[in-house]
């Protein structure tokens, strides 16, 4: 199974948002060398926890400073822009790794609905045009004609190159898993964001209607999960409490940076609240590295896949860092940390 990093620039309590950005680029650094298939960033807006606006400019940083992981967008909000525009990015991005760029893309508007209109003024609009915005985005990606009619089919999209960044769709509903299985594609499903509800089912369509294609003669399905491994099962739990307490809030709609395990635990919680942080609790994927690996290796045995990338928030640096390090040992990923990139082939939102 391809194990693989998804990061969203997570803001903390006490710390500058641009630290969030510069964490990123060093657990990509990191992740490299411990054997990591994918590195994925994110993209959202107006948000004050997730703080990765522009991924196509992170991912360039990313594969500037990494020799063999994967680097990749999960994804671009494709109603905000021009689809030949971003395949100039990504073929711009190709050129300075090539073989290395995944572009993950999604429909979401990753942010509330004024400040989609914001991105862009047709946000009403838009995300109906999403099919024909990929097959275009697809054409120019790989440099093959667009439709037979199509006004802008002399156009192309620039650098040209031997190679071409690997396309998925990412979504949270059965719409992604319908467009993806309709243009041949891989398809990741943002297993994190709904807690697994309705993930199975977006699978089984996603196989169901699969329509074979020259790059992709089968279905690829992924998954990406949110999990948090320590030495103890104590210790997760208790870096735990930061992401559980931001949960607490986000589920009234309020969003909050990060903050420490020993502020997150200190708060004076209502019968109800508490309940809940244990609940969120009972239901993570947290514990010591053979507990996670055992949980992740039931869930992808359940649902059949070979691909799946890990999400995690700590506001400790360092015991995230040590979360994909231990996960990388129990997953033995230390033989593909020298495999200088040669394997070609998980989001979400």
């Amino acid at each position: 199974m391809r194990i693989s990093v998804l990061d969203q620039s997570i803001a903390t309590a006490g710390q500058p948002q641009g630290a969030a950005i510069r964490n990123t680029l060093e657990l990509a650094k990191h992740c490299d060398t411990l054997g990591y298939h994918r590195f994925w960033v994110s993209e959202h807006h107006n948000h004050p926890t997730i703080v990765g606006t522009a991924p196509e400019i992170l991912i360039a940083a990313i594969a500037s400073n990494t020799p063999r992981i994967r680097v990749g967008s999960a994804g671009v909000m494709l109603p905000h822009y021009s689809p030949l525009k971003v395949a100039e990015q990504f073929r711009v991005l190709d050129a300075l790794a090539p073989g290395r760029i995944d572009l993950g893309l999604g429909r979401a508007p990753g942010s509330d609905g004024r400040t989609a209109f914001a991105l862009n003024p047709m946000a009403n609009e838009r995300p109906a045009q999403f099919p024909n915005d990929v097959q275009d985005l697809i054409a120019w990606v790989h440099g093959e004609p667009l439709a037979e009619g199509h006004p802008f089919g002399m156009i192309e999209a620039m650098p040209k190159g031997d190679t071409a960044p690997e396309m998925w769709i990412l979504g949270s509903s059965f719409y992604g898993a319908q467009a993806a299985a309709l243009f041949g594609l891989p398809y990741s499903f943002a297993w994190f964001f709904t807690n697994g509800q309705g993930g199975k089912q977006a699978i089984q369509i996603y196989r169901d209607q699969y329509k074979p294609s020259a790059r992709h003669p089968k279905p690829n399905a992924g998954i990406c999960v949110w999990a948090l491994a320590a030495e103890t099962e104590e210790e997760a739990r208790y870096h735990y409490a930061s992401r559980a307490r931001w949960q607490l809030f986000r589920d009234r709609g309020v969003y909050l940076p990060l903050e420490s395990p020993e502020d997150a635990l200190a708060h004076d919680y209502s019968p109800a609240d508490q309940a809940r942080l244990d609940e969120l609790q009972r239901t993570a994927m947290i514990g010591t590295g053979p507990q996670v690996a055992a949980l992740i290796r039931e869930l992808a045995d359940d649902l059949g896949i070979d691909e799946l990338a890990i999400v995690t928030w700590t506001q400790d640096e360092g015991a995230r860092r040590k979360s994909y390090e231990l996960l990388a040992k129990e997953f033995d990923l230390s033989g593909k940390a020298g495999d200088g990139g040669k394997q070609v082939h998980v989001a979400a939102e």
